[in-house]
């Protein structure tokens, strides 16, 4: 049986050859004291932020990367076991995405885990390669493509050709530094403290990249600084657009990066395909229209934007003579 798991800072999603995406969730664990998992995935993320003293929610990956091996383990066994016992199949072959720019230390503890949560056999693709190939995006050819996969510890930024990356960068910004912004930027105005999990319901719900025609505008609770109790303030879009500013620039500032890094003669193809943007952070309002604004290039995001570098692990392992030579095997 054949899974790609797109191992992601804020979402584990999983793809089973002739079945899709089967599994979302968000990569959450609770632990207990005792070091006992207790919840794993969407029932862990609902405890973030409201836990008793005993229990603590974690995010195993940070920033795209393995930050506590053990729990990232006990994580991928989880949701292994979910699809093997929904499918009822032996030991899957794995494909994961990683970071572009991960160490051979990191891939290994990829590899590792995924091995030890009960794989057949793990291999590894670089995550803007993934998204291309699940973004239907002709890889293959002599002909340059742009990806912008925004996820939510990393953006990857990369241009393909001949199915391997020419240039790439990978940027420690993603969802949850605009979450991070916006949290920051409503505690310095208005003295008022937001959990995660509002932060990210403001992002979804107003979030903008560029100013709006009709502004937006909601309710945000959360505790007074200095009074100490539970306040309520409106909040409007360009607020919000004002609080992500910066991490937008890093964003910009990395695709400029990488545009001037890229050879003259795939730069004229992109500049006649345009960029494609993956990744939950690509949802953001407006996102593709300020990157056409500011490089000149036309971006648009692609169709199944939350889903394609899950796609992109499951098609790359299905074809996995065709892709074979793009795939970081070598660990």
């Amino acid at each position: 049986m054949k899974v790609g798991i797109d191992l992601g800072t804020a979402n584990v999603l999983v793809y089973v050859q002739g079945k899709g995406i089967v599994i979302q969730e968000p990569s959450v664990v609770a632990v207990s004291d005792d070091n006992r998992i207790v919840a794993v995935g969407e029932d862990a993320r609902e405890m973030i932020g409201r836990t008793p003293g005993n229990i603590t929610a974690i995010r195993p990956m940070k920033d795209g990367v393995i930050a506590d091996y053990v729990i990232t383990e006990a994580m991928l066994t989880h949701f292994l076991g979910k699809v093997r016992r929904r499918l009822s199949f032996s030991k899957p072959e794995v494909m994961i995405s990683v970071p572009a720019g991960v160490t051979s230390v990191e891939k290994r503890a990829v590899r590792d885990a995924a091995l030890k949560a009960g794989a057949k056999a793990a291999y590894l693709i670089e995550e803007p390669l993934a998204a291309a190939i699940g973004a239907n995006v002709p890889i293959s050819g002599p002909s340059g493509n742009m990806v912008i996969d925004i996820g939510g510890g990393t953006s990857e930024i990369a241009v393909i050709a001949l199915g391997g990356i020419v240039v790439s960068t990978s940027l420690r910004v993603g969802g949850n530094r605009f979450d991070e912004a916006i949290a920051t930027y409503i505690r310095k105005k208005y003295n008022l403290m937001i959990g995660e999990r509002t932060a990210e319901e403001v992002k979804i719900q107003i979030g903008t990249a560029l100013p709006l025609e009709r502004e937006l505008q909601m309710e945000v609770r959360g505790r007074d600084l200095i009074a100490g109790l539970p306040r309520t303030i409106p909040i409007t879009s360009s607020e919000v657009m004002e609080a992500i500013e910066m991490p937008l620039q890093q964003l910009v500032a990395a695709v400029r990066l990488v545009l001037e890094q890229t050879p003259p003669e795939l730069s004229s193809d992109i500049i006649d395909k345009g960029m494609v943007m993956s990744g939950g952070g690509s949802l953001l309002r407006n996102i593709d229209k300020l990157l056409t604004q500011v490089t000149g290039v036309p971006c648009h995001v692609a169709e199944n934007a939350l889903d394609c570098v899950a796609l992109g692990t499951g098609l790359a392992l299905e074809h996995f003579d065709f892709f074979k030579k793009s795939l970081t095997l070598s660990v």
